[in-house]
């Protein structure tokens, strides 16, 4: 293998890496997008789905059950949050 190569492999992963970094950022910025349409459709009394209903319910009955790494888990599976993220929040839903 030539350097050649070797340059466009290594140019290969650094723009691959600079792509997972930026998708990374989208997906950070997304949760928070989506936190905020949820606190604005809450204040202006639109109503969840079914199944964000059933959600945040097994979410605070785990928390009920003193279950909170769980809670955490379920509410990154609902979000797509990342670990402080979703950790802040469901403090706050267990009121702490």
């Amino acid at each position: 293998m030539g350097i050649v190569e070797i340059l466009l492999v290594l140019g290969l992963f650094a723009g691959i890496a600079s792509i997972q970094s930026r998708l990374s950022g989208m997906d950070k910025r997304l949760v928070r997008i989506e936190r905020r349409l949820a606190l604005v459709a809450d204040r202006l009394g639109v109503e969840q789905s079914d199944e964000e209903r059933a959600q945040r319910e097994r979410i605070q009955a785990l928390l009920r059950e003193g279950k909170q790494v769980a809670a955490i888990k379920a509410y990154r599976e609902m979000t797509g949050a990342d670990l402080k993220e979703a950790k802040d929040a469901v403090d706050r839903m267990a009121g702490l």
